[in-house]
This record gives structure tokens, sequence and C-alpha cells, in this order.
């Protein structure tokens, strides 16, 4: 059995070393659909069974832009992330943390949303921001190392004015 385990382990760590995680990829469920309006990112606010919100800013030239994130930061989270979703509310998203920067590359498998996949540097910095498409499963490389990956609803960031550079004002990254 310990054998076993220790298999599966590394298979894993393989594989998350090659795919970095699974875009799209925390517990099952569906989401349901926000009000239109201004997200009050200090409201209690579950969108899953299983997950708690937490709050989330990035600072962009345009200003401040608040969300609420699901937290995946363990590999089973990492691995399932968004997948088979159907919704997500306006001004949400996953927050996925790794424990070490390092190049990441997400994928579409088993996601129905289109979503925007923002890679983020150690040092709370977008590097990079990649479209994914539903069901695609094509790797979605960072571009450079990545500690840190935040999943918004596609189009939005383009939307918002979010772009590589941008802080993301979040506790992982002490902030």
């Amino acid at each position: 059995m310990r054998n076993a385990r220790r298999s599966l382990v590394l298979a894993t760590v393989l594989l998350g070393a090659s795919l970095g995680a699974s875009a799209c990829t925390a517990r099952e469920g569906a989401a349901a659909a926000a009000p239109a309006g201004k997200v009050d990112i200090n409201a209690p606010h579950a969108t899953s069974p299983d997950f708690v919100t937490e709050p989330l800013w990035i600072e962009t030239a345009a200003g401040r832009i608040d969300y609420r994130v699901e937290i995946a930061d363990d590999d089973a989270e990492r691995q399932h992330g968004l997948m088979f979703r159907t919704s997500m509310p306006d001004g949400h998203g996953m927050l996925f943390i790794f424990p070490q920067a390092r190049p990441q590359a997400f994928w579409m498998r088993n996601t129905y949303m289109p979503l925007d996949i923002i890679y983020i540097g150690a040092d709370g910095r977008i590097v990079s921001i990649v479209q994914g498409r539903p069901f695609d499963e094509a790797p979605l490389p960072s571009g450079a190392p990545a500690i840190g990956v935040l999943e918004i609803y596609g189009g939005k960031a383009a939307q918002q004015g979010i772009k590589p550079g941008d802080r993301v004002h979040h506790r992982m990254f002490g902030q």
C-alpha cells in the first residue's frame, strides 16, 4: 500500500511538473448567479458548499478591481479547480496557490466556461494572462515562474483593463 501511495504521489508530482495544474481545477459544484452591480468583498459568501471566498483585489492603471476568490491550495483542489462548473458569479474567481514559483501550465479539461487564466509571480505582479476555451486540453503556459494563478470569467481581464505588470493584493502575497 505504501509503495502504491508513493507511486501515486510521484505520478501526481510528475504530472504537476509538466502541466502545473489543470486549469479549471477545485471542487465540483455549480455556482449561483450573482446580482448585477458592485461586489461586496467583505460580505461572507460561499459559491459552493465546500468553498468560502476571500477578498482579493487587483491594482490596475485604471484603479482597483475587487474580487471574491475560492482558494485551491492543495493538490486535489488545484487538480479539480473549476471543472464541471457551468457558471460563476460576477466578481468571483478561483485563486490557485503553489508552494513555490515555477513555470505553470493549465488546461481546460472538463471546463464549461471560458476563463482568463492570470499567472502571478511571487511578488504579486501579473506575469501573463491567457484565455482558456471550454474543453480545450492544450497546455496554456505561464511563460514565466508563477506562484499563484487567478481564474476569472473569460474576457473579464481585457474588459476591466487587467494587464501583465498589474499587482494582485491578497494575503498570500503578504498584503
